[in-house]
């Protein structure tokens, strides 16, 4: 990874397989869940004609990375086995690289078989980690083994049991002394391509989510790319007492506070309305 940046200003480029993807302007990260019980589209995308149309219209609204989820990660959500998530995405990935070759295609997934899986079979490009290895102590000497980037994301405990009363004294302190150790283990393993995720709504309080939202540029000082995903989550359309449906407003106002502390990724199941937040806060930065 090429890294030259400030406290305000983030250089990176990560390499996807020979895919450069310069991060240096913020770039999204459209969601597809082929998961019958995710959050907002669980159970949308039920055929092949269903995924590969909606990659298609998330390609033309600008999306440079697809992420590929087969294991509902809300809280609560029904645990599925591991041969399960690899049936699941052995059908999407087959497709989708026969008919968009030159896409990035990141899996979330965090078992380390499914992550081999996906990179030795169908040459998968990132690998998104909802439990930076926590999950599976296999995880971070596979990344080492197969090198693509690797997205690590921090949860308070598993899906199952995150949000039973998630407690800190200094969240964003906490969170920043967690990813530090994580990035020595991952450089000791000559990992070098590494995003961070705060994981809102991951293991947090409503209040919690806010003051990383709010201090998100305390995080520049890891010297890594940071993705935010927060795309119609709970703590944005329970305190406006809507649905996720009716989130996509908050959720856009939520990414330009982000892209105004510095993140390098947005993470989205709305690509068009995210890239225009983009396009924004870009004209704001530059001044042009």
């Amino acid at each position: 990874m090429n890294n030259k940046n400030t406290f305000l200003e983030s250089n990176f480029t990560i390499n996807c397989n020979g895919k450069l993807i310069d991060l240096n302007k913020p770039v999204v990260m459209g969601i597809l869940n082929i998961t019958p019980d995710s959050f907002y589209d669980g159970g949308k995308y039920k055929n092949e004609k269903a995924v590969l149309s909606q990659i298609e219209k998330m390609i033309c609204e600008g999306a440079e990375i697809i992420d590929i989820g087969a294991y509902s990660s809300r809280p609560g959500a029904k645990e599925i086995s591991e041969g399960e998530e690899k049936k699941r995405l052995k059908e999407v990935l087959h497709s989708i690289k026969h008919e968009f070759n030159d896409i990035v295609i990141s899996v979330d997934t965090f078992r380390a078989e499914i992550a081999k899986m996906a990179f030795y079979e169908f040459g998968v490009d990132i690998i998104n980690d909802i439990s930076a290895g926590e999950l599976d102590a296999k995880m971070f000497p596979v990344i080492s083994e197969i090198n693509i980037p690797y997205i690590m994301m921090h949860m308070a405990g598993n899906p199952g049991n995150m949000q039973n009363n998630p407690q800190y004294k200094d969240v964003v302190q906490e969170l920043v002394y967690f990813f530090s150790v994580k990035i020595n283990q991952l450089h000791n393993l000559g990992v070098k391509d590494i995003i961070i995720d705060p994981g809102f709504g991951f293991g947090k309080t409503i209040g919690h989510n806010y003051e990383l939202l709010k201090k998100l540029q305390n995080f520049k000082i890891l010297n890594l790319p940071i993705l935010v995903g927060i795309s119609r989550k709970s703590f944005i359309y329970k305190l406006l007492d809507i649905s996720a449906k009716e989130a996509l407003n908050g959720s856009t106002v939520w990414h330009t506070v982000a892209l105004l502390n510095g993140a390098n990724i947005l993470r989205t199941h709305d690509v068009k309305e995210a890239m225009e937040a983009i396009k924004i806060v870009d004209m704001l930065k530059s001044g042009k």
